[in-house]
């Protein structure tokens, strides 16, 4: 199910990341992507909400490849992980 975004959800949130502020990936990025998609024109609104979602996504994949590096009794994760992460 896809996630409405509103303003006042790209700031900080609870745990200190940042969802779609000055730091991670670029709205530059965002619009590139979108173009590519074939979007003729790109709101501001619409790259922040597809950075706030990539965001969360890509830390949710993180955050699994790192449970499976540790049950592999390892600390670093590997591409085979994040692999693994995305299959699931």
């Amino acid at each position: 199910m896809h996630k409405i975004y509103k303003k006042r959800d790209f700031k900080h949130n609870k745990g200190g990341a940042f969802m779609a502020g000055k730091k991670g990936i670029p709205l530059a990025a965002m619009e590139r992507l979108l173009r590519n998609a074939g979007a003729i024109r790109v709101s501001e609104d619409a790259k922040a909400a597809l950075k706030v979602a990539l965001e969360d996504y890509a830390a949710k994949i993180g955050e699994d490849a790192t449970k499976y590096a540790a049950h592999a009794g390892r600390k670093t994760v590997k591409a085979d992980d994040i692999k693994l992460a995305t299959k699931l």
